[in-house]
């Protein structure tokens, strides 16, 4: 019985954490940022509810040259 929780409980850590690595290579392929000099977030779809507040333009990019610039993912995408 014991062998069969840890089974389990295994399974789906690895799912998981599988799960967890597919959203962050999707993620990675394009994300969203408002190209004014103050901002701090990006975005993982170009209709987030962060993104409306933009008053310049919003731009496409990856998340590589997002984390260059420091950005932090938006408080409505976590």
């Amino acid at each position: 019985m014991k062998s069969l929780l840890l089974f389990l409980f295994l399974l789906s850590n690895a799912t998981c954490q599988e799960t967890k690595e597919n959203k962050e290579s999707k993620v990675s392929a394009t994300i969203y940022l408002c190209d004014s000099p103050n901002a701090k977030k990006y975005h993982l779809k170009a209709d987030c509810r962060g993104l409306s507040n933009c008053s310049y333009r919003i731009i496409k990019t990856s998340l590589d040259q997002a984390k260059r610039e420091k950005k932090k993912l938006c408080g409505w995408e976590k």
